[in-house]
């Protein structure tokens, strides 16, 4: 499972000309499902996402959590970033897992990343032409990959 982690201004979801999700100050976290992905990849990025100090403190140091500042996220599926470029110029999507898949998984990252924040998580719409509008902070954009943790 992989994930794009940016701190935010602002950010919405628009799909069909309509909004679908928008917040405040907080995270985007684009969200790739891979064909081996478990339980274990979701509990993983769930508890590193919510607790990762990307926000200021008094001093202007990046060492508060989404859960300290009181911040919101909004979680978008992404397969593309389970791309692999190795060989030629057309990337290759095999290693995202099917809809079948990663439409659970992506709902269920959710469903912990709101038991997590204690609030409810915006979303996008799997598998839908979605727009993105995010005005990035920082820019602060942090790239995770539950199988290249280390323990």
């Amino acid at each position: 499972m992989r994930a794009v982690i940016q701190r935010v201004k602002h950010c919405s979801v628009t799909i069909d000309g309509k909004v679908k999700s928008s917040i405040g100050k907080g995270m985007l976290v684009l969200l790739g499902v891979g064909e081996d992905d478990n339980a274990e990849d979701i509990d993983y990025l769930v508890k590193k996402i919510s607790n990762l100090r990307i926000f200021d403190d008094e001093n202007g140091v990046m060492n508060v959590s989404v859960l300290d500042d009181g911040g919101d996220i909004l979680v978008v599926s992404q397969f593309t970033l389970m791309a692999s470029t190795y060989k030629g110029n057309r990337p290759s999507y095999i290693r995202a897992a099917r809809h079948e898949i990663s439409i659970p998984m992506y709902e269920e990252f959710v469903r912990k990343m709101e038991e997590a924040i204690g609030k409810k998580v915006g979303t996008g719409e799997f598998g839908a032409d979605m727009k993105v509008e995010l005005l990035n902070d920082g820019p602060v954009t942090i790239i995770m990959d539950s199988k290249q943790r280390h323990f």
